[in-house]
């Protein structure tokens, strides 16, 4: 019964996928999502709903739009399968409980923002705001009155320290090194976690994002790259992780 569970999750977060990618894409261009057709990017033909299966209808069309032919982005297909496998991992870690509601609402929050951060480098403020009175709620609920206020704490003392790193940043390589929409992210991040587990987010982050940093570097490319996904891949690694701060604490002082 419980594989027959995982699966049932896996599909169905695939077809949230595709939604939260259309949602990613079409609040950065400041479009509707709830009521409009999608369309091919390319030649803007209406899409009938057996060309939006999810991963089916990609690997279907051979990546391809039916009627122009031309190829169509990888995203939607890759947002779609992360989504379904980190739906599947929610139920897997929490099983039916309200902490599965927190996982799914994280692997939303961030799918959302994987498809807008890599395609237009835009976090919409949207998606911070909606998120935060999401999770507030949940810690209401769970925590009470006490949780939410070490939430919110929490999250300030994020928020500070990333926007003066970002000033930091700025005043070092004299130009943009963090989006103001990387700083926003780590207050919704900090409603979940701890300061300290912030603190290890921000450094895994720059961890992973460094082999990519290197390989512009190497290429001799002036391109700025999205710091937002590296952020949430670091954030779910902590997050599915389950790991605590006296865990890391108590593993430091074995050195």
């Amino acid at each position: 019964m419980e594989v027959l569970y995982i699966i049932c999750f896996f599909i169905i977060g695939l077809v949230f996928g595709s939604f939260f990618c259309c949602v990613g894409l079409r609040l950065s261009k400041h479009e509707k999502f709830v009521n409009e057709r999608s369309v091919c990017d390319n030649c803007g033909h209406t899409l009938a709903w057996y060309d939006l299966i999810p991963m089916f209808s990609y690997i279907f069309l051979k990546g391809r739009c039916r009627y122009c032919h031309k190829k169509v982005s990888l995203l939607n297909p890759f947002i779609e399968l992360v989504t379904g496998i980190l739906f599947a991992l929610s139920y897997y870690s929490f099983g039916f409980s309200l902490e599965l509601v927190l996982s799914l609402s994280i692997v939303a929050l961030a799918m959302i923002i994987f498809a807008s951060d890599l395609t237009y480098m835009i976090i919409p403020d949207e998606v911070i705001i909606f998120f935060s009175i999401v999770i507030v709620i949940f810690e209401f609920f769970t925590e009470g009155i006490t949780g939410v206020g070490l939430s919110l704490l929490s999250g300030v003392l994020l928020f500070f320290f990333m926007f003066l790193l970002m000033k930091l940043g700025n005043a070092l390589f004299k130009k943009e090194s963090l989006g103001g929409g990387d700083v926003k992210l780590f207050f919704v991040l900090g409603l979940v976690i701890d300061p300290f587990l912030g603190l290890v987010t921000i450094f895994l982050a720059s961890f992973i994002a460094l082999p990519v940093s290197l390989y512009l570097l190497y290429k001799n490319k002036e391109h700025m790259i999205p710091f937002g996904p590296f952020i949430l891949i670091a954030f779910l690694i902590v997050f599915f992780s389950k790991v605590t701060t006296s865990e890391i604490f108590d593993f430091l002082t074995l050195f």
